[in-house]
């Protein structure tokens, strides 16, 4: 076996190794539409290295030769379309046709163009290119890409110029006097070489941006509340404690506000408990639109809610409170899911000094039922305390 073909069979293995990856990650994680298509991408790619292996052995090397190109640009096509899914991007199939058909044309029509015409070797490798291009593209319309996507663009990037110079790489050493004698010949042995390095890292990094994404929507998944899609309790004590610390590094206020649907008992004897889930829903759309992005909201269970507002003093906090009240009041039957008016009430507590996340959810639990005792409907605000001066001690006082 020639030194071309041993890094060719290393390739196929490759690439059926990541195959099965793919096709691991699409059966156990169903959501990873993306994965599906890239697992057949890379077996579609196998076919194309079984397909080089019978090249030699064929005394009209054209059908085999075309095969080879075929399966070769549909894996890239197919790649193009896994990275579209998992991106959540509508795939550009009209493209993707166009590009496949046209090139496919053009690989027919050069088949008995000299083997060492640069022009011909620039009509074979550019569809490559384009369609590699083309995945980077892909990747750069999504607007919030991380250090892995844009490596994986970067890379991309580098198999378009890969493709591009391999034109120029045949017109210096030459591909082989005939298409039977492409693997005995040195640029197939460096044109495999390059491919397994390149397969092998794009392989990597698009598996490890699926595994990052998987991960993080499981982690999603684990701290939200079906019902009013807001955190739940572990995500929301999490994700408020983390703000917690940010607003006391930067030495800036924090307020917590803790809520509760009024009557919802009554709701749920009058009404049934889908009432009552609907009205769980209705409530947490309502607080999404009452707070800015830097709040954290959560559903502390039942109809109990909080949220945290970093850099907000007792003012913003109060009007933010106020307006979720009202808001709630003024839904209409519809967007209630029932003929009763909804009411909630609210407590607010203002960070104090080295006061921890769980007794400021105390404070503001206190003012809650403070409304609550006051006939609801309102908005009630815990005094001040000297828990955080006590805790502080005497040198932090000093200091302060």
């Amino acid at each position: 076996m020639s030194a071309a073909g041993f890094v060719l069979a290393i390739n196929l293995f490759i690439a059926g190794l990541f195959a099965t990856a793919f096709g691991i990650v699409a059966a156990y994680y169903r959501d990873a539409i993306g994965a599906r298509w890239l697992a057949l991408a890379y077996a579609t790619g196998i076919l194309n290295g079984v397909f080089e292996f019978m090249l030699p052995h064929q005394v009209d090397a054209r059908p085999v030769s075309v095969s080879i190109f075929a399966a070769f640009l549909f894996a890239l096509a197919l790649s193009n379309v896994g990275i579209a899914r998992h991106y959540g991007i509508r795939p550009p199939w009209r493209i993707l046709g166009l590009i496949v058909v046209a090139s496919l044309a053009v690989n027919v029509a050069i088949l008995d163009m000299p083997r060492d015409s640069f022009v011909r070797a620039m009509l074979y490798q550019a569809p490559y290119a384009v369609l590699q291009f083309l995945g980077a593209v892909l990747v750069l319309s999504r607007k919030s890409n991380r250090a892995l996507d844009m490596a994986l663009v970067g890379l991309m990037v580098l198999v378009t110029l890969n493709y591009l110079s391999k034109p120029f790489i045949a017109l210096l050493i030459g591909s082989g006097g005939s298409p039977q004698g492409y693997l005995s010949s040195n640029y197939a042995a460096i044109s495999q070489s390059t491919a397994a390095v390149l397969l092998i890292s794009n392989g990597l990094l698009i598996l490890l941006i699926i595994v990052r994404d998987m991960m993080a929507d499981m982690t999603a998944r684990s701290e939200t509340d079906p019902l009013s899609g807001l955190l739940n309790r572990r995500g929301f004590e999490d994700r408020a404690e983390k703000a917690r610390l940010l607003a006391v590094r930067a030495g800036a206020p924090a307020a917590m506000i803790v809520a509760d649907l009024d009557h919802f008992k009554a709701i749920n004897d009058s009404f049934g408990h889908a009432a009552g889930d609907r009205a769980i829903a209705a409530f947490g759309r309502v607080l999404r639109e009452s707070f800015d992005l830097r709040a954290v909201i959560g559903r502390l269970g039942g109809e109990e809610f909080a949220v945290l507002l970093p850099g907000a003093d007792l003012g913003v906090a109060r009007g933010a409170a106020e307006t979720a009240r009202r808001r709630l009041r003024e839904l209409s039957g519809e967007e209630r899911g029932m003929e009763r008016q909804m009411t909630s009430s609210f407590g607010i507590a203002v960070l104090e000094p080295g006061e921890s996340l769980a007794d400021l959810l105390r404070r503001a639990d206190t003012a809650l039922y403070d409304a609550k005792s006051k006939g609801r409907d309102r908005v009630c605000v815990a005094p001040v305390t000297t828990v955080g001066i006590l805790r502080d001690g005497p040198e932090q006082q000093a200091r302060a």
